[in-house]
């Protein structure tokens, strides 16, 4: 249930098709490790890249992955799920994310820090 959840997986449903976004949730739901919401969003701009699907979460640095066509590129989606969950802010070199993303990495963008300003 999405009211568990503080890890969030995107995958653009303009890409290809509702349709495809669908099957590529149900897909990666069996991947994820708890604590993740599948969430199927309009668009994230990588249409150059088809299928798009992003990671977030509170306090951690967010990525954008394209060019999402194969098994392989599932199987790479769920280890790195399970590595940006253990990770404290998210932040990961590109050498130590799974090698099927190493080209597909559309974006890292830094945590939002919501704290005081000094």
């Amino acid at each position: 249930m999405e009211d568990d959840c503080d890890h969030f997986l995107l995958i653009c449903a303009r890409c290809r098709s509702e349709d495809h976004a669908a099957l590529l949730r149900d897909a990666l739901a069996a991947q994820l490790p708890p604590g993740y919401a599948i969430r199927a969003v309009d668009c994230m701009a990588g249409c150059a890249h088809p299928t798009t699907v992003g990671f977030q979460a509170a306090g951690k640095a967010q990525y954008l992955f394209g060019d999402i066509v194969s098994s392989a590129d599932l199987e790479a989606l769920g280890a790195f799920a399970r590595q940006y969950k253990t990770s404290s802010d998210g932040w990961t070199n590109a050498s130590d994310r799974p090698l099927a993303l190493f080209e597909k990495t559309l974006s890292r963008m830094p945590r939002v820090c919501l704290g005081p300003r000094s």
